[in-house]
């Protein structure tokens, strides 16, 4: 089940793409709200999808917003989650010394998330070291605190592709990396909602980035270093999850900044992130 928020005709609402993924059929209300509704909203949409409704809206004739346009909260971050970019980030070979041996969380708050074919706001006043990160990012589905890692799975909803925009100089300037990684534009997400029905192994997926069409990322997200259930079970331990929660997982090798010299992104940068099974975001620096 492939979920979108859409808008069309000044209105934005949720909807379930036809198998052919070539029309949007509307199901009302917030992405948010759908999430909350559980196992009814589902009901709902693969009625629709039985239904082959032919009254869908043709794909072409809409615009696809991020599937969660504006989440309730921060977005959690994992940072250097697999092993070749612990590497590169530290400037290292030493994998003793670069490969964390708890989970690296950090946020982006809600105002960074953008939609497919969005802008991303390049902050030349602030940043000369722009850099992107394709993410495997988890929306959770179901409530819970202190989740033991063996029920992790139970509480996630689905999937969808985020791009960890960053500013490396202001990552490093501040120390923390909210600055770095929180600017307005810097969560682009998108273009759909996988429900986890239609995943059934996400660490088996083929995770990519390419940049004006030069493949930059290509890994697995089998070479997550903290898997989905650890990195549930740690968030819970102390954090209440709730339903339209995202945990952004981590990137692979390959950003800009692991180039000698480092390639950053410019104004008219054009990024294609892809995920096996979970669609291509592509969006443009501004």
């Amino acid at each position: 089940m492939y979920l979108v928020t859409f808008e069309y005709g000044g209105k934005a609402e949720a909807g379930v793409l036809s198998g052919d993924k070539q029309r949007v059929l509307p199901l009302g209300g917030t992405m948010l709200e759908f999430i909350d509704q559980g196992q009814a909203a589902l009901d709902r949409a693969a009625q629709a999808l039985a239904a082959g409704d032919v009254e869908g809206i043709a794909v072409a004739a809409v615009r696809l917003l991020a599937p969660i346009p504006r989440p309730r909260k921060n977005i959690f971050c994992i940072g250097k989650n697999y092993r070749e970019h612990a590497l590169e980030f530290e400037k290292t070979k030493d994998a003793a010394a670069a490969v964390p041996k708890f989970p690296v969380i950090f946020s982006k708050v809600p105002t960074a998330v953008i939609g497919p074919d969005a802008v991303i706001d390049s902050h030349a006043d602030l940043t000369a070291e722009l850099d992107y990160e394709v993410e495997l990012a988890v929306v959770i589905g179901r409530q819970g605190a202190r989740i033991p890692a063996t029920q992790a799975m139970e509480h996630v909803f689905g999937y969808t592709i985020i791009n960890d925009v960053t500013a490396r100089d202001l990552q490093k300037k501040h120390a923390q990396w909210l600055m770095g990684k929180g600017l307005d534009t810097f969560a682009p997400m998108g273009p759909y909602l996988v429900h986890k029905s239609a995943v059934p192994d996400p660490e088996k997926l083929t995770i990519s980035s390419k940049v004006n069409g030069e493949l930059r990322q290509n890994a697995s997200t089998g070479d997550l270093i903290f898997k989905i259930p650890e990195l549930i079970a740690t968030i819970s331990a102390g954090i209440t999850l709730e339903p339209g929660d995202i945990i952004a997982t981590g990137t692979p090798a390959g950003v800009a900044m692991g180039f000698t010299p480092p390639r950053f992104l410019k104004a008219g940068d054009e990024l294609e992130l892809a995920i096996d099974g979970l669609g291509v975001l592509r969006n443009t620096v501004g």
